[in-house]
């Protein structure tokens, strides 16, 4: 009732309580007897999908619907021998001697600077992931400006050059499963438009493209199977400059196969580029019968 937070007292602090009324045990008895009640320190668990408001059961259905809806698509491009290819961009790393989460073993800790100050950095990594879910390969572009649709989608033409045309050579579809928002968003015109002028009608590409619902990015594949292996990768050594960003990004493999390339993007990047309606009216986009706003088709149109 006073506001004593006895769930955040130290072992010490709780022996002493317990000593003012007449019950005396020692600091490490108390954490003995904590532990058999079956207490210990805990921090949160972002375990609740909803986050802080409830979900309709219409949202839980569509949600669930779509997962479905994807899962079809995959396996469809797979039996048909058409490459489905995950992408998203990772969070941006600054450049430069600043601490990175993690543990690594040496026999005395790096030395880092002690702010996270801009100033401080050579540069920004933004590293944009393209990850081929049937052969378990990925492909990461760093670039040095902004996460714009455009360089999302000058990435993955450049994946299809490099590593999609070569493995895929009789295929004519792509499937790319992206997140619902950001350089790759559902509703951002750049991204389609870049799509139907890079992909379609450059390499005569159908792309169909299936967004995730709203808060549930964490399933995209190139989550879980390519970036948290990245991380895992470079966890505790500092992004000192491009080329160890790079190199950790390259040596990054799994028990399970995973190989990765990387390459540095030094184009420069603008945002706020806008797609007027008579330039979006040309897109030749088909959307699903499935949830429409998630669920396209973009063509080549015939020069």
């Amino acid at each position: 009732m006073t506001g004593l937070k006895w769930t955040r007292k130290t072992t010490e602090k709780i022996a002493e309580e317990l000593e003012s009324i007449g019950i005396t045990v020692s600091p490490n008895t108390a954490g003995k007897l904590l532990k058999k009640l079956g207490f210990s320190l805990r921090v949160n668990h972002k375990k609740i999908a909803h986050g802080g408001k409830s979900r309709s059961r219409k949202d839980q259905q569509q949600r669930d619907r779509q997962f479905r809806y994807i899962g079809e698509l995959r396996e469809n491009h797979a039996q048909r021998g058409h490459p489905s290819i995950s992408v998203d961009t990772k969070k941006k790393e600054p450049i430069g001697n600043f601490k990175n989460p993690g543990v690594e073993y040496r026999r005395e800790p790096r030395l880092v600077n002690d702010h996270d100050f801009a100033s401080y950095s050579t540069g920004k990594g933004v590293p944009y992931g393209i990850y081929d879910t049937q052969r378990n390969k990925g492909m990461v572009f760093v670039g040095t400006t902004f996460d714009t649709a455009d360089f999302a989608v000058e990435c993955i033409e450049k994946w299809w050059r490099k590593e999609g045309q070569k493995h895929y050579q009789q295929s004519k579809r792509v499937l790319i499963l992206a997140d619902g928002g950001g350089s790759n968003g559902s509703r951002c015109r750049r991204w389609k438009l870049g799509i139907q002028e890079k992909l379609c009608d450059r390499h005569g590409l159908d792309v169909t493209v299936a967004h995730y619902p709203p808060g549930t990015s964490k399933w995209n594949p190139i989550e879980h199977r390519l970036f948290g292996e990245i991380s895992k990768n470079w966890s505790g050594t500092p992004l000192d400059s491009y080329e160890t960003m790079l190199k950790f990004i390259r040596t990054t493999k799994t028990k399970t196969g995973l190989k990765v390339k990387a390459y540095l993007v030094r184009k420069s990047y603008e945002k706020g580029n806008k797609v007027p309606d008579e330039q979006m009216a040309q897109i030749k986009l088909e959307r699903h019968a499935t949830f429409p706003e998630w669920n396209y088709t973009i063509k080549p149109r015939k020069m």
